[in-house]
């Protein structure tokens, strides 16, 4: 499995996302610039949402829960590319994805521009331990109030 490094390129996107340049990772975030990002929610038969704790190694959000996968759209890629590829990288799934909807960057989205997927699967995720901590599945309204009651325990852009 891939492991990011600062020297990884994203397209470095206007307020409207449009691709206005590329930078490095590493640039990208020490300068705060509007970049692409995905999250994908899995979800089981039962309506219950996958939930990960993000590892230790992560540069940003270390050990906070967040998305099923997320990840960064590289330069060139496309939205729904990057999403099936953090699926895979990720959890080891596969399949087809539903766009929910766009989120324009912010400091609330970590100043990216995000796409939110839904999955559906009852397979057992294979989670990357570089990446993931942890993996738990979640009801919906436990969910809300857990990050509602300790919101730091939590990605910002979950």
């Amino acid at each position: 499995m891939p492991h990011h490094s600062d020297s990884e390129l994203f397209d470095v996107c206007d307020a409207d996302d449009n691709v206005i340049g590329q930078a490095t990772r590493g640039e990208v975030h020490a300068r705060g610039l509007l970049h692409r990002a995905v999250h994908i929610f899995v979800f089981n038969s039962r309506g219950r949402l996958l939930i990960q704790r993000r590892s230790a190694h992560k540069d940003e959000f270390p050990l906070c829960y967040t998305s099923s996968p997320s990840g960064h759209v590289d330069a060139g890629e496309t939205y729904e590319s990057a999403a099936e590829r953090e699926l895979r990288e990720e959890l080891g799934l596969s399949g087809a994805l539903e766009f929910i909807h766009s989120f324009p960057a912010s400091a609330d989205t970590a100043n990216e521009h995000t796409r939110l997927y839904r999955f559906e699967s009852d397979d057992t995720p294979r989670p990357d331990a570089h990446e993931i901590e942890s993996l738990e599945w979640c009801d919906l309204n436990d969910l809300a109030a857990r990050v509602r009651n300790d919101p730091a325990d939590f990605s910002p852009p979950l």
